[in-house]
């Protein structure tokens, strides 16, 4: 099977020091590019800015930006059988970047945002027969219902939510405990392990 992965953080520029970012390391989406291709799936990783090493006999395509990640993915998405979209996409961007470092003045500062692509939602509007799509969530109340809301919303085949209010697991730990939600009305509860042993065990949900 031919599977892509988004993995990590972006980073939206405000000057050229400084950016929006979020806690993602990318650790989840890299665990799963592994356990893809030691299930012998060719899998292409597309990743955001983060420390880890790239992963051996994976295709590699690296972005710093929402804007790169859309392009990334969706000029060649129609050519996958599998998207498992693990990346913390930055939902808004400032509308305008300043040359060089931008001067503290008195007084606040007012930053103006603009909305993102939605990667997902998009590529849920153009999935083709056949084409999994898998979307994550990572919430920290009503954690099922919102994940819930967006696997309907976005039309995907499979939602893998976490709680981010959880001290043991989740953003740069080596542990997750997730649950798994189909369209068809699965719910799968996986519970604290390792983030590849939850990567093995999403992929052999997902892709039965």
């Amino acid at each position: 099977m031919n599977i892509l992965i988004s993995a990590g953080p972006t980073r939206e520029k405000i000057d050229d020091v400084r950016f929006i970012t979020n806690r993602s390391t990318g650790k989840m989406g890299y665990a799963l590019a592994e356990a893809a291709r030691d299930a012998g799936h060719q899998v292409t990783l597309v990743s955001g800015p983060v420390s880890l090493p790239p992963v051996d006999r994976v295709k590699m395509i690296r972005v710093e930006t929402a804007a790169q990640m859309a392009e990334a993915i969706l000029s060649v998405a129609d050519t996958f059988d599998a998207i498992i979209m693990t990346a913390a996409v930055a939902d808004y961007r400032p509308i305008k970047t300043v040359a060089g470092k931008l001067k503290k003045q008195p007084g606040n500062l007012m930053l103006e945002l603009e909305r993102t692509t939605d990667i997902l939602q998009t590529l849920g509007q153009r999935k083709r027969d056949g084409q999994i799509l898998v979307g994550f969530a990572a919430e920290s109340d009503h954690v099922i219902d919102y994940a819930r809301g967006k696997l309907l919303g976005k039309n995907l085949d499979w939602i893998v939510a976490n709680d981010i209010s959880r001290t043991d697991a989740g953003f740069a730990g080596e542990n997750n405990a997730v649950t798994i939600l189909g369209k068809a009305g699965q719910m799968i509860e996986l519970g604290l392990d390792s983030k590849k042993n939850i990567a093995r065990e999403i992929l052999r949900q997902i892709l039965g």
